[in-house]
């Protein structure tokens, strides 16, 4: 079992819904219109499904819908790489919220959590057919997709070798067609990184080069000034030194007397030793600093040159040394990729190693094609086409990143036809059943636990209803199954029932959407509505007993028939069967 409760509120016209499910076969039945592909909407949703405003209950401001699972092994990779912890005991909650403005939120596990991430887990837990299923049969790409899953084909094997044999396609052809621009564009960056050469302008330096010619072109007035300060500082009986000395002893003179002359005493006595520093730092930069014309005159000489360069380039001069060290790294690119029979080899090899891989694939998806033609033809006997054929055809396509094969499904109805394009069958009925042989072979050998099955049955009656319904109770014996139905003969197969109906709330007037589970009279009242009969008939309630006592009869009876639990708003949906 995987899907354990899926919980909704305010979704579409379900109003508040718990609902516990359990292992086996169940069925969704109710009139049309009721709702009965709401549970399966709500599910595409919470796994990931396009979310828009009419997910929302009208007058409502946000819908909410979660499915909690059990964690099974192939989830726990995926949930390492998300960095979510697994809970044994809750299992695998995926919850899903849309607003009124059609914007959504998710959680993992409580853990916030992408469309995407849901849609990846989901694909491991849930496979849903949905009522147009053989719509799909009509595209190339579902039939390979399909093809791929039932055969465990890793295509994805080719993309590699693809991508990297069309890379070095394009890397040739551009080599090709434009040896003579790459040639004058070679040569231009030459010329470049030449001039460049000669500069060899070094990060930072522009900057620095302008601050050093700054400096000396006013060395002359930098010394003038420093000596000018000196003089005002300590100069005889004018200096500032000479008048702090004596303002400090002044007030010493009479500190004795007054006691807060100490203080400024001490900030006057501060003064004079920052002072001291000052001009010892002044004469220091006297002694140090020299007016050099000779490096003055080196410095014009190599801002002319980065001027020069830079006006001739037509770059701003303090880009010249990223400048070139882009050229250069572009000139070697140039000369390394210059080599056209190096690449015309390295295609080759690629084109080879990929074509080795698609033949690989190509003859899986041969084998594959054969086992699936034996089994949905067995599968078509068994719904009234008897003498049918299910074939599988491949012809040569032109290389893709998907292989070298077209793959059609070829189907004839009734023995003595020949098989045709299933695009071309013509009965909708017969594309049903088709559809539903397909779907019903490729589950049995898929891996996620729980089966969706959308109205697949449309279109068939009879006897082949009735075998319909005993194939799925048959998956149902390993599998978790639900199926939307409108065949009395497929409800009758089912371990659990479930019926939707819908009402006006007495409260806002609203139509909502109510699922109950029925126990083995209810379940007879609605077969027998489902057979056209009047409520209370005792002739189609009779039948419906029939058809209960041999539907339930057909399956294994080992599979344990715990029934639903749904929490809703309605008395009814508070009732467990017996």
């Amino acid at each position: 079992m995987a899907l354990r409760r899926i919980t909704l509120r305010d979704f579409v016209i379900v109003q508040t819904l718990d609902l516990d499910l359990a292992d086996g076969f169940t069925v969704l039945t109710g009139e049309t219109g009721a709702g009965k592909s709401i549970l399966i909407d709500a599910l595409q949703l919470v796994m990931g499904a396009r979310a828009d405003a009419h997910a929302v209950r009208e007058g409502c401001t946000r819908a909410d819908i979660t499915a909690q699972f059990d964690t099974i092994a192939p989830v726990l990779p995926l949930l390492d790489a998300y960095g979510i912890e697994p809970d044994s005991e809750s299992g695998l909650l995926l919850r899903r919220s849309i607003d009124s403005q059609g914007k959504s939120r998710a959680w993992i596990n409580g853990t916030p959590a992408t469309a995407t991430q849901l849609r990846e887990l989901g694909s491991l837990l849930v496979d849903i057919h949905g009522q147009h299923a053989w719509q799909s049969l009509m595209h190339p790409a579902s039939i390979r997709l399909l093809l791929d899953a039932y055969g465990r084909i890793p295509a994805e094997a080719l993309q590699v070798p693809w991508a990297q044999w069309h890379a070095l396609q394009a890397q040739l052809e551009a080599a090709q067609s434009g040896l003579a621009r790459r040639e004058e564009e070679r040569e231009r960056l030459q010329w470049q990184v030449a001039e460049l050469d000669r500069l060899a302008p070094q990060p930072g330096e522009w900057d620095t080069l302008n601050a050093e010619h700054q400096r000396l072109s006013h060395a002359q007035q930098l010394l003038e000034s420093a000596r000018q300060a000196i003089d005002l500082l300590d100069a005889e009986e004018v200096g500032v030194q000479h008048g702090l000395r004596r303002a400090a002893q002044t007030l010493a003179d009479h500190a004795s007397i007054e006691p807060r002359f100490q203080e400024w005493i001490e900030l006057l006595e501060s003064s004079q030793t920052q002072l001291q520093e000052t001009l010892r730092g002044l004469g220091g930069y006297l002694d140090r600093v020299e007016w050099d014309p000779e490096q003055l005159a080196q410095l014009d000489q190599r801002l002319g040159s980065w001027l020069s360069l830079a006006r001739r380039l037509r770059l701003a001069p303090e880009s010249l040394p990223s400048t070139w060290h882009d050229w250069k790294q572009a000139l070697q690119a140039l000369e390394d990729d210059i080599d056209v029979a190096a690449l015309e080899t390295r295609v080759t090899q690629a084109r080879e190693a990929y074509l080795l891989e698609a033949e690989h694939i190509s003859q899986l998806r041969r084998k594959a094609g054969a086992q699936l033609a034996v089994a949905i033809t067995a599968a078509m006997q068994e719904l009234g086409m008897e003498g049918g054929r299910f074939e599988v055809s491949f012809l040569p396509a032109p290389p893709s990143a998907t292989g070298t094969d077209t793959i059609d499904f070829l189907v004839s109805g009734h023995s003595g036809s020949s098989p045709r394009p299933i695009a071309k069958v013509a009965s909708g009925g017969e594309l049903s059943r088709i559809s539903l042989a397909i779907a019903v072979t490729t589950s049995k050998l898929g891996q996620a636990p729980t089966l969706i099955f959308d109205e697949v049955d449309a279109g068939v009656g009879g006897i082949v209803a009735h075998t319909v319904g005993r194939m799925m109770r048959q998956l149902g014996q390993d599998r978790q199954v639900l199926a939307v139905t409108h065949l009395p003969q497929v409800a009758a197969s089912a371990h659990h029932h479930l019926r939707v109906s819908k009402a006006i709330d007495p409260q806002d007037h609203a139509t909502v959407s109510h699922t109950e589970p029925l126990d083995d009279a209810g379940r007879a009242a609605e077969l027998a509505r489902m057979l056209g009969g009047e409520p209370g008939a005792a002739t189609p309630l009779a039948h419906a007993r029939e058809m209960l006592k041999t539907g339930q009869a057909t399956g294994d009876e080992s599979v344990q028939t715990e029934l639903f639990t749904p929490r809703g708003r309605s008395a009814s949906s508070r009732t467990r069967p017996s």
